[in-house]
């Protein structure tokens, strides 16, 4: 069995390799960054490969995307779009974007963004929020990292909501699904977290019209992909006071370049895309698991759906 590594640092990629040798020492691992038999490859486990890298590896039996999204792969014109993708999602990186939701919701909440500004200007401005209970949360996205985050939020008591493309039952979550649950779903939610895929539909998904179904001075969270917003619809909502405040894990061009209005506007918070992070550790034990199974029945349980898009 023989195993390419392409992440786009060449430094990254190798920290990759060792690892995936070591807990998978029946393979070949190489570095796509290093000369190796394309011919000899059966799996490519990868993030953001140079298009055309994947169409190259003849003998391919499936892609591993070293994330839980896909859509990275999708962006290939020259996908191999006959070869089965298996993506990497496991307890770590759920417990991780759990508690990036929680921090962050709670952070709004309780109006940490006021209080820190206040803060660095030496004022004494306490806060008073209401209690979880009377505030409305919402998740956009109810896959496996969007309901354990709603899940987590229910326990910790905040009237939750959550939105998927089609119907979900999640206990304590008020769940919508289709065009019509997304207005229900929308209306009166004072904190939105995305953590829709990215397919050609729900890009550009947070833009004016959903800024605007939203009540007066709601909140953004956006931990799913940079191409979700609509950045100058984000700027105009935040401008009018429309969105009060918006954290933002994730962007079309990383890193956020210096000159981004994001970096020094007031009521953005910029995180460089950590709520929950495929360590090469943790996901070398979930890759090997998952090309275990799939060498030996043909497939795994985190298959994904390419024309679907995750």
């Amino acid at each position: 069995m023989s195993i390419v590594v392409y992440l786009p640092s060449p430094k990254t990629s190798a920290k990759w390799v060792a690892r995936l040798q070591t807990v998978l020492p029946e393979a070949e691992v190489v570095s796509g960054h290093e000369p190796f038999d394309a011919a000899q490859v059966e799996y490519a486990a990868v993030w953001q490969p140079a298009h055309g890298f994947l169409a190259g590896l003849p003998n391919l039996k499936a892609i591993v995307s070293l994330a839980a999204g896909v859509d990275h792969l999708a962006a290939d014109p020259e996908l191999p779009r006959q070869i089965p993708v298996i993506r990497t999602i496991g307890s770590d990186l759920t417990q991780r974007m759990r508690e990036y939701v929680a921090m962050q919701v709670l952070n709004l909440h309780r109006g940490m963004p006021e209080m820190l500004a206040s803060a660095q200007q030496a004022k004494w401005a306490p806060i008073v929020a209401p209690v979880a209970g009377q505030r409305k949360v919402g998740i956009l996205g109810l896959g496996n990292l969007g309901a354990a985050a709603a899940a987590l939020l229910a326990q910790i008591g905040f009237e939750t909501r959550g939105w998927a493309r089609s119907p979900k039952d999640i206990a304590q979550v008020t769940c919508h699904h289709g065009p019509e649950g997304l207005k229900r779903f929308l209306q009166d939610c004072e904190i939105v977290v995305n953590l829709l895929p990215l397919t050609p539909e729900t890009r550009h998904i947070l833009d004016a019209s959903l800024f605007q179904a939203l009540p007066k001075g709601a909140c953004l969270v956006n931990c799913g992909r940079g191409d979700h917003l609509h950045e100058a619809d984000l700027l105009a909502a935040l401008d009018n006071g429309q969105i009060a405040h918006a954290i933002l894990d994730a962007f079309p061009i990383e890193p956020l370049p210096e000159e981004h209005p994001f970096w020094t506007h007031p009521n953005v918070t910029v995180t460089p895309h950590i709520a929950s992070q495929v360590d090469p550790d943790t996901g070398s034990r979930i890759i090997a698991e998952n090309i275990r199974q799939f060498a030996k029945d043909g497939r795994c349980g985190d298959m994904a759906d390419m024309q679907r898009g995750y």
